[in-house]
């Protein structure tokens, strides 16, 4: 029985990534690139490799919506 569980979860937390295998011990540089990949490509676990952006990517900036305070 643990064994048919730990499957089933291996297989959910698969499909949810794309197929790859589960991210530990992110830092700042890897939220990052996945914060840009989900601006890419829709999903945290995607990657382009397409050198131009797509339409809509220069405006997904969370700098362009920041007020600065002075």
């Amino acid at each position: 029985m643990f064994g048919a569980a730990g499957t089933l979860l291996n297989i959910s937390t698969r499909a949810q990534n794309q197929g790859k295998p589960a991210r530990y011990n992110i830092d700042r540089w890897d939220e990052m690139m996945m914060k840009r990949d989900k601006q890419l490509t829709g999903h945290i676990r995607g990657q382009s490799d397409n050198p131009i952006a797509p339409s809509g990517y220069e405006n997904s900036s969370v700098w362009t919506a920041e007020r600065t305070s002075s």
